[in-house]
């Protein structure tokens, strides 16, 4: 009985806070979204670095983005396994970033994850999905509407579905991303 519940609690928690992240990243004033980004929810948040409204949040406190970073809309960010975010990194309006999924072949439905790593200068483009375990390398880009499996070799561009190589990006790369939209 007592078991039961402690788990009823711990579960009317993690509903509480995962509607918590949900209203937060409604609010039209990034300043605000990302105080309680980082005060509530210990995400770690690079200086001059972006989350643009309507993203998905899940274990911020095992998500660290670097500097001068811009988060599109829409975007899901899932900490759950680790995630880890360069510096001047773009990931752009509607990607997904999975680092815990079911494992298809467990007679449990169970869970398996590992974390994802995406490395400086790395542009991941809209509708992307990002699986456990992968690593973008630094100056990466994965164009429009990939689903990457595997890790991506620095400056490499991928595409497709599963993600494969179609091209190579400069190694010349030294800009820094900042938001001028406060209020998305």
């Amino acid at each position: 009985m007592q078991v039961a519940a402690i788990n009823s609690v711990r579960t009317k928690y993690h509903d509480i806070r995962f509607v918590s992240l949900q209203l937060i990243g409604k609010i039209p004033l990034q300043v605000l979204r990302h105080c309680f980004y980082r005060r509530w929810f210990k995400l770690t948040l690079g200086h001059n670095s972006v989350i643009y409204n309507s993203c998905h949040i899940r274990a911020p406190h095992r998500i660290v983005i670097g500097d001068n970073t811009s988060i599109g809309d829409h975007c899901i960010l899932d900490g759950r396994s680790g995630l880890t975010i360069g510096n001047s990194v773009n990931l752009s309006t509607g990607v997904w970033i999975w680092t815990l999924q079911h494992d298809m072949n467990d007679p449990e439905f169970g869970v398996k994850g590992a974390p994802v790593i995406i490395e400086d200068y790395a542009w991941v483009s809209s509708r992307t999905t990002l699986l456990p375990g992968v690593t973008i390398g630094k100056g990466a880009v994965v164009a429009a509407g990939a689903v990457v499996t595997k890790s991506v070799e620095p400056y490499t561009v991928v595409g497709g579905v599963p993600a494969k190589k179609i091209g190579e990006r400069s190694k010349e790369l030294n800009y820094k991303l900042s938001s001028s939209v406060p209020f998305f």
